[in-house]
């Protein structure tokens, strides 16, 4: 069924297509303007929709450039009810500011976070207190031409076909690629062959301007009670645990495998992704919760869901075992302290 509307809706992927294909023509030959600014730019993007790991790259970045740098951080804030410039604060509401922006407010309280749907006036007004910007999801945000630009690929999609939306997930063609200065093969099994590092290097197929790097997520060896600040030990959860696993982003297959290695009892509760979590949602989570017999059991969430379960209106969680399970980046084939000297060297010198 899959199959058949996709190929319904290739003739609209034709006309996207086109439609993107000159849209970056008319700003390559300058018909459109593209802003540069005096001050170093980061911009981490993809070229499909969702599920690359953004987020956990910027939330590297700002690990590694935070203390040496007045650093802010630059998104849309998508899914927000507001418009327009704003600063987001740890205690804003979700849905005034986006998911994702408000998760980094909170975990980095020492950093600016801004939301701006114009990227070009957002940075006018970041650049007057601060000297390093990380623009979140911005590689097809051609008016602004970033210092440095980090082009994601999920491992789990590289040898997937390539349709453009809406028969498909990808935003630009694949040769879009060439804008960028470094790709990196996103979410790879910590255990990576050489010989599939090759493969994938053959099929991303890096310019000779560009440097490939390989990342993989780890999970934090504890869970986060996304309500108090009690933490929970991985190794207490075993295979008589009983876990509702609710999430609302663009790729939870990683996190549920994962979860299996501990438990095989998980009923999923999955979401699309940025959904804003409705009372009758929480509604059918807490009733499943109060059906399990067993007193071994516990809620498990996202870092990014987290962020809009933390509201008066689902006060009936809190006194429930709600769990945030927090992911970091790691580089593989000891590749983390190249990529790393590369940012850094980018930063201090611009």
């Amino acid at each position: 069924m899959l199959q058949v509307l996709r190929q319904l809706l290739l003739p609209f992927s034709l006309v996207y297509g086109l439609i993107v294909f000159i849209r970056n023509k008319f700003y390559d030959w300058g018909w459109f303007k593209s802003y540069s600014f005096n001050l170093p730019i980061i911009s981490v993007g993809n070229l499909e929709v969702g599920g690359s790991g953004k987020t956990p790259m910027v939330e590297y970045l700002i690990k590694l450039l935070k203390n040496d740098h007045k650093l802010a951080t630059l998104s849309r804030g998508y899914g927000r009810k507001t418009k327009g410039f704003l600063w987001v604060k740890p205690n804003d509401d979700a849905s005034n500011t986006g998911d994702e922006p408000l998760q980094m407010a909170q975990k980095f309280k020492n950093i600016g976070v801004a939301v701006c749907e114009n990227r070009v006036a957002g940075i006018k007004k970041i650049r007057q207190t601060h000297n390093l910007i990380l623009m979140d999801d911005a590689y097809q945000h051609r008016a602004v031409k970033p210092g440095l630009s980090l082009l994601l690929f999920n491992y789990h999609q590289i040898n997937k076909p390539r349709f453009l939306l809406p028969a498909g997930n990808y935003r630009e063609t694949f040769s879009g690629r060439k804008r960028a200065q470094v790709l990196i093969a996103s979410k790879c099994p910590q255990n990576l062959s050489a010989e599939e590092r090759q493969s994938i290097k053959n099929i991303l197929a890096p310019y000779p301007h560009q440097k490939l790097f390989f990342s993989a997520l780890a999970y934090a060896s504890s869970l986060n009670n996304v309500f108090t600040a009690e933490k929970l030990p991985k190794e207490l959860i075993t295979d008589d645990w009983h876990v509702l696993l609710l999430t609302g982003i663009a790729k939870p297959e990683p996190l549920y495998q994962n979860l299996l290695s501990y438990t095989p009892n998980i009923a999923h509760h999955r979401y699309a992704d940025h959904h804003q979590f409705s009372d009758k949602n929480i509604r059918k989570l807490v009733e499943a919760f109060d059906a399990i017999a067993s007193d071994k059991k516990i809620i498990i969430t996202t870092e990014k869901d987290a962020v809009r379960l933390k509201t008066d209106k689902f006060a009936e969680l809190r006194a429930l075992p709600v769990y945030q399970w927090p992911i970091e980046v790691v580089f593989l084939f000891n590749e983390g302290e190249a990529f790393n000297h590369l940012i850094k060297e980018y930063a201090e010198i611009n």
